[in-house]
């Protein structure tokens, strides 16, 4: 969620002061792309799409912001892939600043332990905003790439093809983990669950070791969260959501590794090519898995066909962004975004944290009949149009003010 800065080590995840050091436009787009996909939730699609029942335009809308049931993908489902992809792209050009910079290795590794407890440390803090006591719960965006950023920073100091191999290692051990975990019996009472017996995205025969809540990360949850004070014991996580996710996260992350790494060793060139390559060939493997039957592709439980499937988007996000940018020098368009992209933190913090507050003073001081102006039925997005604007009006005045929030 940072921008891309060569003496940045957490460029994908928290906003930094800009330096002198020749920034690649096209990252701080994409970021800024996907922050607005998070801030645009206020814009409620899917509840404004109700009021036009069978109407294909507002259906399209509130798919893509919304996440999938089960298997799939949707716009919203390559949120938190993109955020993780572009962890991985900042490391090569931290650790080489940083280097340059005389820092030691100890040093660096204090550092990103630092952060990495810290990233850990907010997702639960944004997570326990409504409740008595904190909410410790280990799958939401910051804390997955916490859990995994000390691993990757040591994979920053290998060769590539040690990377992939890691790559390789982390998603055939997740995936044999999980085939090797016992599917439920017969008769198994699957409301005790969450799910009613005849839920229409349950798999039957192999691809049933990926089932929603009868799985190995689920059966970890039911052991790991219960050793932390809870307001009642942990059964199952109402989305699918696992801690255990943030293992084939990581893979996503080193995917994001080469990129950087491509990047930086072909400026002031762009890998065009290889982002395709590598592209096609997630999309390949992937599918073909999915649909073989061996590991389907869920986003919510983060399969290895998830990571296959959703890298090859973020290599396809980045190619684009790459080559409109700076390939063909089309940027004045992207500045909205490059402003959200810059201070992405700030934006996380203004969606998450004091999204409901902006929301409530429109409510005192506007009341309702303002946002009909377009009619009741598009009273919600009007109101979210005005909320998203005023995220990105601050964001806005931060940037001509140099105020850019880092972790």
């Amino acid at each position: 969620m940072q921008t891309i800065t060569a003496n940045n080590p957490l460029a994908a995840t928290a906003g930094g002061v800009p330096s002198a050091t020749v920034r690649n436009t096209a990252i701080d787009a994409y970021r800024g792309f996907v922050m607005l996909l998070m801030m645009a939730e206020v814009l409620r699609l899917a509840m404004v799409a109700r009021g036009f029942p069978g109407n294909w335009f507002w259906e399209f809308l509130a798919f893509n912001q919304s996440h999938v049931e089960w298997a799939g993908c949707s716009l919203h489902d390559t949120i938190q892939p993109s955020f993780s992809f572009l962890v991985g792209v900042a490391l090569p050009y931290s650790i080489a600043s940083r280097m340059a910079k005389g820092s030691s290795f100890g040093k660096m590794m204090a550092h990103t332990l630092w952060r990495s407890l810290l990233l850990v440390w907010l997702g639960i803090f944004l997570r326990s905003q409504r409740g008595p006591i904190p909410n410790y719960t280990f799958e939401d965006t910051l804390t997955q790439i916490g859990l995994g950023y000390t691993f990757l920073f040591l994979l920053g100091f290998v060769r590539e093809r040690w990377q992939w191999v890691a790559f390789g290692a982390i998603l055939t051990g997740y995936w044999l983990a999980w085939a090797l975990y016992p599917l439920p019996g017969p008769g198994f009472d699957y409301r005790a669950v969450g799910l009613p017996a005849d839920w229409a995205h349950n798999y039957s025969g192999f691809a049933a070791h990926w089932n929603k809540n009868v799985n190995l990360g689920t059966a970890f949850d039911q052991w790991f969260l219960n050793l932390f004070p809870r307001t009642t014991p942990f059964v199952f996580n109402r989305g699918g959501y696992l801690t255990l996710s943030f293992i084939p996260t990581l893979a996503t992350m080193i995917l994001g590794v080469i990129a950087g790494s491509w990047l930086r060793a072909e400026a002031p060139r762009i890998p065009t090519r290889k982002f395709l390559v590598a592209a096609a060939a997630g999309f390949a493997s992937s599918i073909f898995l999915h649909y073989a039957g061996i590991c389907p592709i869920v986003k919510r439980i983060w399969t290895p066909s998830w990571t296959l499937f959703s890298g090859a988007i973020c290599f396809l996000f980045l190619a684009g962004f790459c080559w409109i940018i700076e390939v063909k020098k089309y940027k004045k368009w992207a500045f909205p975004l490059i402003v959200i992209g810059m201070n992405s933190i700030a934006a996380y913090f203004l969606a998450d944290y004091f999204g409901r507050q902006i929301a409530e003073a429109f409510r005192i001081h506007l009341g309702t009949a303002p946002f009909q102006i377009f009619g009741a039925r598009l009273e919600l997005l009007t109101r979210g149009a005005l909320q998203l604007l005023t995220y990105w009006l601050i964001l806005f005045w931060m940037y001509r003010r140099k105020i850019f929030l880092r972790i």
